[in-house]
């Protein structure tokens, strides 16, 4: 089960385009969890949208493609590390995987989730809305329950009750 964990950052007065990349990463919970990690992954978040820009600009999808070695290269991580961190970023659906060929091998890589950053940031806003909607129904549930365990133990005590008297 991946956690989806969004925070409450929020940018300075008049950001930059770094600084609020670093917010929003942050905000969608792909920022590195563990302290003293890389402080970078908005690197990565940038370059998914330069590369689907270049990608429509240029007509050629295959441009929108990072491999997982390119992203970590932007984050400044390790390879392996990258892989510890994509599972959240497609599990939002901000990213997803895709292939191609190119030379006679298949590149296997990740896009951005829409052709910008606003229509894949639709897609994680839907994945969160659909988690909150199916725990308001867990919760609606719960409620449920709970009342009629309580109606239960009411009538089970009432019954007890008139057999006692009974005897």
């Amino acid at each position: 089960m991946e956690k989806i964990v969004l925070t409450d950052l929020e940018p300075g007065m008049n950001p930059t385009g770094e600084e609020l990349a670093k917010v929003l990463v942050s905000r969608m919970g792909l920022d590195p969890r563990k302290t003293n990690s890389t402080q970078d992954m908005y690197r990565t978040f940038l370059e998914f949208y330069e590369r689907a820009k270049q990608a429509a600009q240029q007509k050629d999808p295959e441009i929108a493609v990072l491999t997982v070695e390119e992203m970590a290269i932007f984050a400044k991580i390790s390879r392996q590390t990258m892989y510890d961190y994509l599972r959240r970023w497609t599990n939002l659906n901000f990213i997803v995987k895709t292939s191609y060929i190119k030379d006679s091998k298949v590149i296997i890589g990740y896009k951005l989730n829409g052709s910008t950053l606003e229509t894949a940031f639709e897609k994680v806003r839907v994945r969160i809305t659909n988690n909150l909607e199916l725990s308001q129904k867990y919760v609606q549930e719960l409620q449920r329950i709970l009342k009629n365990e309580k109606i239960s133990k009411s009538q089970r005590r009432n019954s007890d009750e008139d057999l006692d008297e009974e005897n």
